[in-house]
């Protein structure tokens, strides 16, 4: 391709997409290297993007008592730590249900990048609500 610049080596190799099928099928470590990476990182910043959005457990119980609902048979000290089994969990999977969207994109060769797209349909439903 005239003027892509890709990195041929090293840890910049290994986080970039593969350009095509036959480079997953040529070297299936870089792609396997670039789709843990990319799943993971995805899972560790919703992790901390809950935390940092309001959305944690605690900020939950707390709206959730403000609001006068409870978990029945629960108190309020219970109430995070039973929101804390799910909330942090479902958190982690959105991100890597994300992550495999974006890999996927760019396993198929979408025009422009997955993260570009997600990035796009994002900021697009963003304006839209």
């Amino acid at each position: 391709m005239a003027g892509h610049q890709a990195p041929i080596g090293g840890l910049a190799y290994y986080i970039s997409p593969p350009q095509s099928l036959y480079d997953i099928q040529k070297d299936p470590i870089h792609a396997i290297i670039y789709t843990a990476f990319v799943l993971t990182s995805c899972a560790f910043f919703s992790r901390i993007w809950i935390d940092v959005s309001g959305s944690s457990s605690k900020d939950v119980a707390r709206q959730l008592m403000d609001q006068d609902l409870i978990i029945e048979g629960q108190r309020d000290e219970s109430m995070v730590r039973t929101l804390n089994r799910y909330i942090p969990t479902a958190a982690a999977f959105g991100g890597v249900c994300i992550g495999a969207l974006s890999i996927f994109a760019d396993f198929m060769g979408a025009i422009g990048s997955g993260t570009g797209i997600l990035l796009a349909v994002t900021i697009i439903y963003q304006y839209f609500e």
